[in-house]
This record gives C-alpha cells, sequence and structure tokens, in this order.
C-alpha cells in the first residue's frame, strides 16, 4: 500500500441506532445520543463522510476536516433513525451490508437481542440516498477461522450480490468482527476492492487494514476528545 493515507484518517465505527432495553454487546446508541455526536463533530467544523468521500479527498490531499462514518452490519435502524440524522447534518456515511442475511436478523449475536436487517429494497434506497454501501461479508464469519474457498467465496460473492442489488460498484470491504491477518486483506485486495476497515490487525495498517474508532452510547462530548486525542497519538504513523 502507497502512503496516500498518512496519517492515517479518522474512522468512526457504528453499529445499531435506536432506542434500546439491554444491549450486551454494546452495538446500540441510543437515537438521542447519536444526534448529539453528529453535533458534537459539527460544532468542531468535522463533517463526517463515506468512505470512498474520505478516501478520495485524502488521495487529492483535501482531507482536513473529515471523519469517515461507518455502521457495521446493516441494520434496520440505519433506514428509520441514521439517515435521517445524517440528512439533518449534511453528513454522509458508510454502512457495511452482510450480503447473504439480508431481511433477516443478527443470528451472529445470539443470545443477545434479536435487531432486524435491511431489505434489498432498503440497501437500495440508502444507496440512492447518496450513501455508500460496502461488503461485510457473506454470512458475518470470522475469517480468519474459515478454509481458503470459503474466504474466497465470503469476499467475492457479497460483492457481487450488493453490486447488483445498488447498481453500481461495491468498492469497500469491512472484516466480520474487526479480525484482519496478511490473508484476509489479500484475500480481500486481490477481489479488487478499493479499501477495508478492521479493527485487529494482524500487521501494520494501511488501504485495506483501515483501523477504527469504536463508538457507543456512553460516549459524550469529554469521551470523544479523548478519543479524537488518542487516535492522533497512535495512527500518525505512515500507512503502508
Amino acid at each position: 500500500m502507497s502512503d496516500e493515507l498518512s496519517p492515517m484518517p479518522l474512522v468512526l465505527m457504528y453499529h445499531s441506532v435506536e432506542a434500546y432495553d439491554a444491549d450486551p454487546y454494546k452495538v446500540t446508541v441510543h437515537p438521542s445520543r447519536f444526534e448529539r455526536q453528529l453535533r458534537w463533530l459539527g460544532r468542531r467544523g468535522l463533517r463526517g463522510v463515506a468512505m470512498c468521500e474520505l478516501l478520495e479527498a485524502y488521495r487529492a490531499g483535501r482531507g482536513r476536516g473529515l471523519v469517515g462514518l461507518t455502521f457495521d452490519d446493516g441494520y434496520r435502524d440505519f433506514v428509520t433513525e441514521v439517515l435521517p440524522a445524517l440528512r439533518r447534518y449534511g453528513f454522509t456515511a458508510t454502512v457495511f451490508v452482510v450480503a447473504g442475511s439480508l431481511g433477516g436478523s443478527n443470528a451472529w449475536d445470539e443470545p443477545g437481542p434479536r435487531k432486524e436487517l435491511m431489505t434489498a429494497a432498503e440497501v437500495r434506497q440508502v444507496a440512492a440516498a447518496g450513501m455508500e454501501v460496502g461488503s461485510h461479508s457473506l454470512a458475518h464469519v470470522h475469517l480468519p477461522r474459515v478454509g481458503e474457498d470459503e474466504l474466497v467465496d465470503q469476499v467475492r460473492r457479497s460483492r457481487l450480490v450488493l453490486t447488483e442489488i445498488t447498481g453500481s460498484a461495491v468498492t469497500g470491504f469491512c472484516y466480520p468482527y474487526g479480525d484482519a491477518g496478511p490473508r484476509e486483506i489479500r484475500a480481500v485486495e486481490e477481489t479488487g476492492y478499493d479499501y477495508a476497515c478492521a479493527v485487529r490487525v494482524a500487521g501494520p495498517a494501511g488501504r485495506h487494514a483501515i483501523p477504527r474508532t469504536f463508538i457507543g452510547d456512553r460516549d459524550t462530548g469529554p469521551r470523544l476528545v479523548a478519543k479524537l486525542a488518542r487516535h492522533r497519538l497512535t495512527t500518525g504513523r505512515a500507512a503502508r
């Protein structure tokens, strides 16, 4: 990977945004908290954008003031809660969809609370609204634990499914559970994805292993300040 992402951009990692009673896996942000987080960004002159826009801006040397907004799993509340809030602030985002579970639920989180996932029609809706749709694999499996053939299938077929649904090329990938080693990174790059997002990377960060900052319901202004400072300290290094 080239050094065009030096320093690494700030990318925020969300999952679900909705009112909730129980959230054992800490993947849900209440809508009121989400609104305050977007307001916090705006007041500091930061604009949330989809990954494709963020990376294009960094290529052109104009990434200052931009923050990547990503949403894993493709929950239906991206349509009902996230999209209206983003529109109010003039932000965009990338939603990483589990291509083989459209219209289903988050079975990988059992025995946690069930959350509905977007249907194919809703994926088309958010794409038409200017949001980026990326792949989160075919079945939300731990890619480092699967064989070579399944790895290729999870990475490649999910892209084909989502490209057919959206009518445009899917250029971004997100590793399920955030896990990525050299084998998984190579498979994603060889499939033709322009970039990939991760959490835990076995090796240096790069365009196909972009680290992200987790955002949860407890992230008030002071915690966001701390996370922004930590990002600047830990990811200012050159990308490979």
